[in-house]
């Protein structure tokens, strides 16, 4: 059972990539983050090709989330508890958060996560994001509750330690580093959830994402900010976690690139 996240950064302007890395890799299901698009204009049929089912959170030119499996998908949930009431940033409603059952013969949920970037750390913005952190915590907890297999995966806009940054001292002043960003992030951790990345003992500069700015990915000015975070359930299925670095490198790609968690089926 092969699970991967990957921030895509505009479903429409890399599908090529995207299906090319699909074909590829053949994971059994795929979260997307920054699918930039509507409901209506997600590329559906280019996957369902594949075999995949789909789900989609959509927005218009921001953020959006989707879900693929190759299975069933069940209990479908859209946004965050709390996102109706508390989800309004200084420019509207967005599209963070799906998450769904995947009905595979031992069932496994996944949440796929865009989480918000918060800068400039003295706007609306940051605290925005510190509040949709809360309101995670506080689904995770429900989440464990029911002592079932889950991963929350994707894009977690923080670099929870100067180890998952090439260049910590470029980040400082950046909401992506900033304590109370990396205290939530261990908060969440601490709640008896394990990071993938560490169970398979990745080393030290496997980074997830090069903006394309500056030449980073030229010089590989990275930091790791896209996780699958494992229940205990899901944790004890766990057999191994693969980072892509390639997909940075093909044509026209993201400045993300996937994570790949296998569990047990």
């Amino acid at each position: 059972m092969r699970i991967a996240t990957w921030n895509v950064n505009s479903v429409n302007a890399r599908l090529p990539t995207v299906l090319a890395w699909l074909e590829a890799a053949a994971p059994d299901v795929v979260g997307f983050q920054e699918i930039k698009c509507l409901d209506e204009k997600f590329p559906r049929e280019a996957f369902e090709s594949l075999g995949y089912n789909v789900e989609i959170h959509g927005q218009k030119t921001y953020n959006g989330v989707a879900l693929l499996s190759k299975y069933p998908m069940s209990e479908v949930r859209r946004d965050l508890p709390g996102e109706d009431q508390s989800g309004v940033e200084v420019d509207g409603v967005h599209s963070r958060y799906i998450e769904a059952l995947i009905e595979c013969p031992r069932p496994v949920r996944v949440g796929c996560l865009y989480l918000p970037n918060g800068n400039p750390v003295e706007s609306p913005k940051f605290a925005y994001k510190l509040g949709w952190m809360e309101r995670l915590h506080a689904h995770a907890q429900t989440l464990l509750a029911q002592e079932e297999a889950f991963t929350l995966c994707g894009d977690y806009n923080v670099i929870p330690t100067p180890e998952d940054a090439k260049n910590p001292a470029a980040w400082v002043n950046d909401a992506l580093y900033q304590p109370e960003s990396r205290a939530a992030f261990r908060a969440l951790r601490y709640l008896g959830l394990s990071d993938a990345s560490e169970l398979g003992h990745q080393p030290p500069g496997t980074y997830t994402f090069w903006d394309y700015q500056a030449g980073a990915w030229q010089r590989d000015h990275g930091i790791r900010i896209d996780f699958h975070l494992l229940s205990p359930q899901a944790a004890d299925r766990f057999r191994g976690v693969e980072t892509h670095r390639d997909a940075r490198d093909m044509d026209k790609p993201s400045d993300h690139v996937p994570v790949v968690v296998e569990l047990e089926d």
